[in-house]
């Protein structure tokens, strides 16, 4: 029987417009006394297990490249079991693939939360960590020309392969349509990689016409010299990126949409996990990145006598490609999605961020361990990256009629 007042369907009513969170969840113990089933500790335990549980599921299952992710301890495991440097060699290079390429899945999903400028940066920084960590390790072991060869390969592998196979596959997916790119983005980044050249150019230029006051010394001087002018003016340039309204490492157009401090790009992309579960995870990567470096660079001389190849072609080709894996694809699949401003980014971004500020950096870390580090590409190397950096600069600024501004 429903009170001539009405005031039991009003107590309905009522009750439907609470929410979960404010109808407190009783039941009835042993002795009879009722108490809350779930307490709010207990409740917030369950979502930080529920995020730890689903953020380790994307990491690490989400990728097929994953598979390679148990080749790292197995490097560990060889390497204490057995003496095979070679073998630890290869499955220390197939470990750090993955790594690198959660790395930079991990660095995009921070940019959600700190914006397209400092993210783009950030993306850049971490894009280059690899090849770092790879090469701070070499200096530790006085592998100085591993260091310059390594760096010199990460370069020429940017410029030439991954902007060729960009530009290559971009075609052919869009074989009747010509695709654009910011020719005055390109621009710049290509003269700071003259800038670049030009002081990789001055001790090899000193070293080799015999021009030192004190042979050896000097150079390494010069060198030290121009390194900490091109880490003040890669500051600057930073400094212009992020106060420039002019993004060039923007992902998002003027279409995209803020929410909460998340943003969205044009495709509705949201982050997949939290800022703090991506720093975290940046964290371990990095740590994990850097223990299997140090056993890759100890089993570099022993993987060159194991496989009966030099330690140049190591130290140009292999290392490079695995530290630049996940830049490769990715500027590869932008191109293929008519977004040649972002390929271009990724490949001549990245040559411009190693050479000016990677190398240079190199050389004040060996400053500071003691090392030798100068630098002095020799002359061959020099001037192959000489060449490449002006053919590349020069296909930028006479592009005009498939790929064009």
């Amino acid at each position: 029987m429903v009170p001539p007042d009405g005031r039991l369907e009003h107590d309905f009513e009522d009750e439907s417009l609470a929410g979960p969170m404010d109808v407190p969840i009783k039941s009835i113990g042993l002795n009879g006394i009722q108490h809350d089933s779930i307490s709010a500790i207990e409740r917030t335990d369950c979502i930080m297990k529920t995020n730890f549980w689903r953020s380790l599921k994307i990491i690490l299952f989400t990728a097929k490249i994953n598979i390679l992710v148990p080749f790292g301890p197995l490097a560990v495991l060889i390497s204490y079991t057995t003496d095979d440097k070679g073998l630890v060699f290869l499955f220390s290079l197939l470990g750090i693939i993955p790594l690198a390429e959660r790395l930079g899945f991990t660095t995009e999903q921070l940019v959600f939360f700190t914006g397209a400028t400092a993210g783009g940066l950030l993306n850049a920084t971490f894009g280059n960590a690899t090849e770092l960590i790879i090469s701070v390790h070499a200096l530790q072991s006085g592998m100085i020309r591993v260091v310059q060869q390594s760096l010199l390969g990460s370069i020429l592998s940017n410029m030439l392969l991954v902007l060729g196979c960009a530009f290559f596959c971009g075609g052919i997916v869009f074989m009747n349509k010509d695709q654009v790119f910011d020719k005055a983005n390109a621009i710049v980044n290509s003269g700071l990689l003259l800038m670049a050249v030009m002081g990789l150019l001055f001790p090899a230029v000193l070293h080799y016409t015999h021009t030192e006051v004190h042979y050896g010394k000097s150079e390494i001087a010069l060198s030290r010299f121009s390194s900490c002018i091109m880490l003040v003016a890669y500051a600057c340039y930073i400094a212009f990126q992020l106060k420039s309204s002019n993004d060039s490492y923007d992902p998002i157009n003027e279409e995209g949409c803020e929410n909460g401090g998340i943003l969205e790009d044009e495709e509705g992309e949201a982050p997949e996990i939290s800022k703090w579960e991506a720093i975290i995870w940046l964290a371990i990567l990095t740590i994990w990145i850097s223990v299997l470096s140090d056993y890759l660079v100890d089993a570099i001389e022993g993987a060159s006598i194991a496989w009966n190849i030099p330690i140049s072609f190591i130290s140009v080709i292999l290392l490079p490609i695995v530290g630049n894996a996940a830049e490769h694809a990715s500027a590869i699949m932008f191109a293929m999605k008519d977004k040649l401003d972002i390929s271009l980014g990724v490949a001549i971004g990245s040559s411009t961020q190693i050479s000016m500020f990677g190398i240079p950096f190199c050389v004040v870390v060996g400053w500071i361990m003691g090392q030798p580090m100068d630098l002095n590409f020799q002359l061959f190397e020099t001037a192959t990256l000489f060449i490449t950096v002006l053919v590349v600069a020069f296909m930028l600024q006479v592009s005009r009629h498939h790929i064009y501004c």
